[in-house]
């Protein structure tokens, strides 16, 4: 049975009874079909409406074969029959959905007028489901400058002071050719909904709409990307522009405050403050580099692979044997440094040597085992006694690393650990 679409006529809040005609199961909930509904059913990139069923949440709102289905949760289900309901609609979430279609049409309309580009597709999306661009309009076309986004704003905002209404026309297929469609209407319907936003837009569409443009109240374009071929436009417009405000200006004045600039001047100043954050985080990770390297030496020169100065020339897999330290195996703690530290002291060493280096960070019970002789597998050496002193880990033939949870585990593992191969 059809249900009667009585959301186009009665305004979301008011009281509306309407009856159950069927209650039937729908994936883990329960779906009511009432003779009549003021609930908007998703649909044309619309999200459904919400509210209550005799003060039971509906979850969302389909529409199936003509018919409407109301969905709930099964256990509610379980406390209705079939019978005389009162539908309750969220009116601040309807007013929303309500003020970005219309703005959607006027924003579509618009860049048609200016830039001769349809609308392809539209979504509006639920700011309650979290989305990061709530509403977009995805545009036939290859490019839309930044010039011609503000044209376009500057456009919209024109039209929504200028107040022009915006009128519903139902009328059957013969007669829809009348209008200068900004997209192709629906086949098969013995009625087709036909939204004109007077000397602005006009477009088959079973939304809602406001009465006129300037209760869209504001449109902020928020930018606008490369999509499949065409260029997408994330927009928002009502009250979310003032919530987006809000936002913007409260972080702005945290901004202004912390850099003691006015908030005209936060964007440069954010700006130059990155560059120089740039420039010390290179400089920090050059003398880390370095610390890095001098502690590398020391240890190598306290294992006697420094004393010789063609030693220090030979690098990586190139390392033979003698005092490059092939086939032993060099274990040191680093009490202080964090693991990351660890690494990079042994790394630099490791381009010294072609020993196998066994690194550790007491503080977070981590080790790490390298060695830049291709040919030979690390492994075998230090899996086992890993394992045998109740660490984990894991890794490559020329990297390994693990983790020990109890204190003084980490130190057993490295004493054990023998000097030559």
């Amino acid at each position: 049975m059809e249900t009667r679409k009585a959301y186009y006529d009665v305004p979301p809040g008011d009281s509306f009874t309407a009856t159950i005609l069927e209650i039937r199961p729908y994936e883990d909930k329960a779906a009511l079909i009432l003779d009549a509904t003021v609930f908007y059913p998703e649909g044309g990139g619309q999200p459904g409406d919400r509210g209550t069923i005799n003060g039971f949440p509906v979850l969302d709102v389909l529409e199936k074969n003509e018919e409407i289905f109301h969905i709930i949760n099964a256990a509610d289900a379980e406390r209705l029959n079939p019978g005389p309901a009162e539908l309750c609609v969220d009116r601040v979430r309807r007013r929303d959905f309500t003020v970005l279609h219309t703005a959607q049409h006027l924003l579509s309309g618009t860049i048609l007028r200016l830039t001769g580009a349809y609308t392809v597709s539209m979504h509006l999306g639920d700011e309650a489901a979290g989305e990061s661009h709530p509403c977009t309009i995805d545009v036939d076309t290859k490019e839309l400058s930044e010039e011609t986004l503000v044209k376009v704003e500057e456009a919209v905002a024109d039209a929504i002071e200028e107040d022009h209404p915006v009128i519903i026309h139902c009328c059957p297929p013969e007669q829809v050719e009348d209008f200068p469609l900004r997209k192709v209407p629906p086949k098969g319907e013995e009625v087709i909904r036909v939204v004109e936003i007077q000397g602005n837009d006009f477009s088959p569409c079973c939304g809602t709409h406001l009465g006129s443009t300037g209760k869209i109240g504001m449109l902020r374009i928020l930018g606008a990307e490369k999509y499949k071929g065409m260029i997408r436009v994330s927009f928002i417009a009502g009250r979310r522009v003032l919530r987006d405000s809000r936002i913007l200006r409260r972080n702005g004045e945290i901004v202004s405050r912390a850099l003691k600039v006015p908030l005209a001047e936060t964007g440069l100043a954010s700006l130059a403050l990155l560059e120089r954050t740039a420039a010390l985080e290179r400089r920090l990770k050059a003398l880390e580099e370095e610390a890095a390297l001098g502690r590398a030496e020391e240890w190598l020169r306290k294992a006697g692979l420094l004393g010789d100065p063609a030693a220090r020339s030979l690098g990586g897999a190139e390392a033979g044997a003698g005092n490059t330290g092939e086939g032993r195996v060099l274990v040191e703690s680093f009490p202080g440094a964090d693991m990351e530290e660890v690494l990079r002291i042994a790394r630099a060493a490791q381009k010294f040597t072609a020993a196998v280096l066994v690194a550790a960070s007491p503080g977070d019970g981590k080790f790490a085992g390298l060695c830049s002789v291709k040919t030979f597998d690390i492994r075998p050496l230090l899996k086992e006694p890993m394992e045998k002193f109740g660490g984990k880990g894991g890794g490559g033939p020329s990297f390994f690393q693990g983790q020990f949870s109890e204190a003084g585990s980490l130190d057993a593992f490295l004493k054990s650990l023998p000097q030559t191969l």
